[in-house]
């Protein structure tokens, strides 16, 4: 069985309130980009890498990967308008049986241990999705009037890596793009498969804003001091 992580790094900065793209962002002396790519690359099966990178970004990336003297082994591919897009450029990559974990590049603190967990669950059980529950009490909006309280112990924040043998990836990547394609896990659940999700970790933060890239340096350095 072959092992692949198709890396998706298409991102702005704008939430982040910064030109530079967040995954270019330093994260303790080099780009988050760079984390995320080591957590994957140390994983024990060996995943070949893909990295779908929007096109105008790419030649930054070329300029940093020298500057960070970065060596890890990966191939690019151009992103698309949509992360739907994105991810199937990726996929159109890969050829032949595999195990596919697809991954948010501004994810750099996910751990090797969940890394090996996703594979492992999505080839015993046709996919694997990462989740971790709610710790603040949830409200959905009716109207803006009205909202509703909602049982958290019934909820999940669906984070990624999101892994999947190939054929389901496949299958589900030829439906027509639809705006509740939110991740992998709805194309993949709109095409008859259903989802597994396994448990995540609070410390695999996605870096959105400017207090997440603190955050994430916090994790970092006390992981490096045990």
């Amino acid at each position: 069985m072959k092992y692949y992580a198709i890396i998706v790094a298409g991102g702005s900065g704008s939430r982040m309130e910064s030109s530079s793209p967040k995954q270019f962002l330093l994260l303790e002396g080099k780009p988050v980009l760079m984390h995320t790519l080591q957590a994957f690359y140390a994983c024990c099966l060996q995943p070949e890498l893909i990295l779908v990178l929007n096109i105008h970004h790419q030649q930054t990336w070329e300029h940093l990967c020298q500057q960070h003297d970065f060596t890890i082994p990966h191939r690019v591919v151009s992103g698309g308008n949509e992360r739907f897009f994105s991810v199937k450029n990726g996929l159109a990559d890969i050829k032949g049986e595999a195990i596919v974990a697809i991954h948010d590049a501004v994810r750099p603190l996910v751990s090797t241990k969940l890394i090996l967990s996703c594979f492992q669950n999505a080839e015993e059980n046709g996919n694997a999705v990462v989740g971790i529950t709610p710790t603040d009490s949830v409200r959905r909006i009716i109207s803006e009037e009205k909202t509703e309280a909602l049982d958290r112990n019934k909820l999940v924040l669906i984070q990624t890596p999101q892994t999947f043998r190939i054929e389901q990836l496949k299958k589900a990547y030829l439906q027509p793009f639809r705006n509740e394609f939110t991740d992998d896990a709805s194309v993949v659940e709109r095409a008859g498969y259903p989802v597994h999700v396994i448990n995540g970790e609070r410390e695999n933060i996605k870096i959105t804003y400017k207090e997440d890239l603190v955050l994430a340096s916090l994790f970092l350095q006390k992981k490096a001091s045990e």
